[in-house]
């Protein structure tokens, strides 16, 4: 075996480790949460949906999980937006300040959530907002607000921006053009950063444990009071649910990202060729 071939070899069994290691929780919480016996065991000695059950049937985990969708839809409604405008601009823009702009919007992915957390609690200690739905939604707008931002630019540095000045060349204003030429081609990207926003929203922890409260809890927070309290399975049963929902969201999008973009170039061409006719 030629050199090359061996550390190709090596390269492949480190990757195939790496991703067994980032998997093997998945593959452990699954089989558990279809264990019909009442504490968590692995391999489970009998095979139930007892848990899936017990979780659509308790209202106090409907309540979280109603909680859970209202803020991460409503993360979806604000950050979505906020995240595309802020991103054109910071594409379009050449003025310096734009960069530190920049910077500031990213810095929820690189300050340590805890240390977010603890700002957060206490300047909505100050106004108010703990343990309110409200309080919640704008702490994960803040969060999730970066991954839109990515995503966009991403897609804004693809796109040849020749074809929306053609657009405002032929009378289209900036609002029309962006509309009617640009957004079409990034569609994928906006949508992409939309999942991530959501995923995030449902994902997060720290922050609705410090934030959160009464009846205005999120799953996170009660799956981690649960295991405080006792080891119960269907935080396993909710736990391979919110999983399945995830992975099913970004396979929607990766499978999708193809032809949006080709149907965005599609219709971004139907809209010069309308306003040249």
């Amino acid at each position: 075996m030629t050199s090359p071939s061996l550390w190709r070899v090596i390269f492949i069994v480190v990757c195939a480790i790496v991703l067994l290691y980032l998997i093997l929780p998945i593959l452990i919480i699954v089989p558990m949460s279809f264990s019909g016996t009442r504490f968590l065991a692995f391999p489970p000695p009998s095979l139930s949906l007892r848990w899936y059950q017990e979780y659509v049937g308790s209202s106090a985990w409907m309540q979280a999980t109603r909680v859970t969708l209202t803020v991460a839809l409503a993360t979806v409604a604000l950050a979505t937006p906020i995240g595309v405008a802020a991103a054109y601009a910071i594409s379009r823009s050449r003025l310096k300040l734009m960069r530190a702009i920049h910077m500031i919007l990213l810095l929820p992915l690189v300050v340590p959530i805890i240390i977010t957390a603890v700002g957060i609690f206490f300047v909505y200690a100050r106004i108010g907002l703990v343990a309110t739905l409200s309080g919640l939604i704008l702490a994960n707008v803040m969060l999730g607000l970066p991954y839109v931002i990515i995503s966009v630019v991403a897609g804004l540095q693809s796109f040849d921006e020749t074809q929306e000045m053609v657009a405002r060349s032929l009378g289209m204003n900036r609002w029309r053009s962006f509309f009617a030429v640009t957004l079409p081609q990034i569609r994928s990207s906006v949508i992409a950063g939309a999942i991530f926003a959501f995923i995030s929203a449902v994902d997060e922890t720290i922050i609705a444990l410090f934030i959160s409260g009464g009846q205005y809890q999120p799953l996170t927070k009660r799956m981690f009071t649960a295991l405080r309290d006792e080891i119960d399975p269907t935080i396993a049963a909710i736990s391979t649910l919110m999983t399945a929902v995830s992975f099913l969201l970004v396979l929607t999008a990766s499978l999708g990202s193809g032809r949006r973009s080709d149907a965005g170039q599609g219709a971004a061409n139907g809209a010069l060729q309308q306003r040249r006719d």
